[in-house]
């Protein structure tokens, strides 16, 4: 019987206080593949005989020395707190699919921010495991299938420990992961290195050898940052009481919350009037916010109740909270809706690597997932996870260049899986380029990245 510490993670308890209902209820089958799962990671995990029989011995481990019962994923952090995020649900999938535990390597700026995902045993990577050591120590996946020796089938001369390096910047692995034939290796390997920036969920649909499983997991295939989010990430008791603390203040008591998430990429010249022209067309036009009443006029139907709208206002940069609020505080709306603005921080610029930046905004990207509709920004993923957890289908603003407002100034995101901007293009079988969602019903290009790939249920 798997248990929880409820004092040790309070917004496992409480977060249905907060949180409305999904729509998405997850398969019976992936509930069993969850609880399956639990299972081997209380059996293999830390302090566990596997364990300490394969990860501590690292580089002089052999091969022939495992019984196979037990094989490991070990996630590295890489990027910014969003990137880390999909990679972890993108890792966890791969681990539940190929029997593997999955183990994670956090620097000291992520130790604060989750609960302990699975009962009864961490998902922490002692650091005295040899996996704490440089990447560069162990022999790459990509170099391993260049060699011929692999071709013998003699499983001996593998090595325990293999890295595989799914950043956007590495062609080669991303371009060769999703191969039966690479699968295949990464099967005999005990302990797999996964360093990685990248949401690859649907390089692992293109994989034969998972997709009846994945079909049965998630029969609508755009769920499964939804389900597997929520499933792994609860605040710690330390972001959850600032989670808690913003959203009484603040969001509780209006009628309806709108978030907007303002990621700037261009921070040299950010174009900062044109992107707040932009969020106010987009706004406007969807009918998100109401329109400014020009004639000053307040009388609106005494029969109609009167509506109030908190939006919560996610960027480095204040400017936008501040000008926002000022818009709405000194004007009536024609819809007589009261508005209020907050913006929770400021930062200026991302320190992915200061714990308590990663706390506040784990906290922001948490209290987006509670709002009513999303406005974010295009290739954040910052975003992906807000709006993932949340179950929505947020406006994805478009890319500004220069002073020109896009027309439109927003579309409406049709799925709600994150985007996979890099993936591979490669055909394992025909050896040649190929764009995916010629041959994948259920794969189709990103709305914000067009040579991104994005999961989508097949009756779309």
């Amino acid at each position: 019987v798997s248990s929880f510490d409820e004092a040790s993670c309070l917004s496992r308890y409480q977060s249905y206080l907060y949180r409305r209902a999904s729509l998405h209820k997850p398969s019976k089958y992936l509930i069993s593949k969850l609880r399956n799962y639990e299972h081997v990671h209380r059996s293999c995990g830390p302090s566990t005989k596997s364990y300490n029989k394969i990860m501590r011995k690292g580089a002089k481990f052999s091969i022939n020395e495992t019984s196979r019962e037990c094989k490991y994923l070990v996630w590295t952090s890489a990027n910014g707190l969003g990137n880390r995020m999909i990679t972890l649900v993108a890792a966890f999938l791969y681990a539940i699919l190929t029997d593997r535990v999955l183990l994670v390597r956090y620097g000291a700026d992520m130790i604060g921010l989750f609960c302990e995902p699975f009962p009864d045993s961490s998902w922490l990577l002692p650091k005295n495991s040899p996996c704490w050591e440089d990447l560069k120590h162990f022999e790459t996946h990509e170099s391993l299938l260049m060699n011929n020796k692999v071709n013998n089938s003699q499983d001996e001369l593998l090595p325990p420990f293999l890295a595989l390096n799914l950043t956007h910047i590495h062609v080669g692995h991303t371009n060769l992961f999703h191969c039966d034939r690479s699968q295949d290796l990464l099967q005999k390997i005990p302990v797999l290195i996964l360093w990685s920036n990248q949401y690859f969920v649907p390089s692992l649909f293109m994989i034969s050898l998972f997709r009846q499983d994945l079909s049965k997991m998630f029969p609508d295939k755009d769920t499964v940052f939804h389900h597997l989010g929520r499933y792994l990430f609860h605040p710690s008791n330390e972001a959850w009481k600032l989670i808690q603390k913003s959203y009484e203040a603040h969001l509780a008591k209006a009628n309806e919350r709108i978030g907007l998430q303002i990621r700037v990429f261009n921070i040299h010249h950010p174009p900062h009037q044109t992107i707040f022209n932009e969020i106010i067309a987009c706004t406007l036009q969807n009918k998100l916010l109401p329109e400014l009443d020009m004639l000053n006029s307040s009388a609106t139907s005494p029969l109609k109740k009167q509506t109030s709208k908190a939006v919560l206002v996610v960027s480095l940069y204040s400017e936008y909270g501040e000008k926002l609020k000022t818009m709405y505080q000194e004007n009536t709306t024609v819809t007589g809706d009261v508005i209020r603005v907050y913006q929770p921080s400021h930062e200026e610029h991302q320190n992915s690597n200061d714990d308590m930046h990663n706390i506040k905004a784990w906290t922001e990207i948490y209290l987006l997932s509670l709002c009513n509709a999303l406005v974010t920004s295009p290739r954040s993923t910052f975003g992906y996870v807000a709006h993932s957890l949340g179950g929505l289908k947020p406006w994805i603003l478009q890319g500004v260049y220069g002073k020109t407002i896009p027309d439109p100034p927003c579309q409406r995101a049709k799925y709600m899986e994150p985007c996979f901007q890099y993936p591979p293009e490669y055909d394992c079988r025909a050896n040649k380029t190929i764009d995916f969602p010629s041959i994948f019903n259920h794969i189709k290009h990103c709305d914000d990245v067009s040579s991104g790939l994005r999961l989508v249920n097949d009756y779309h």
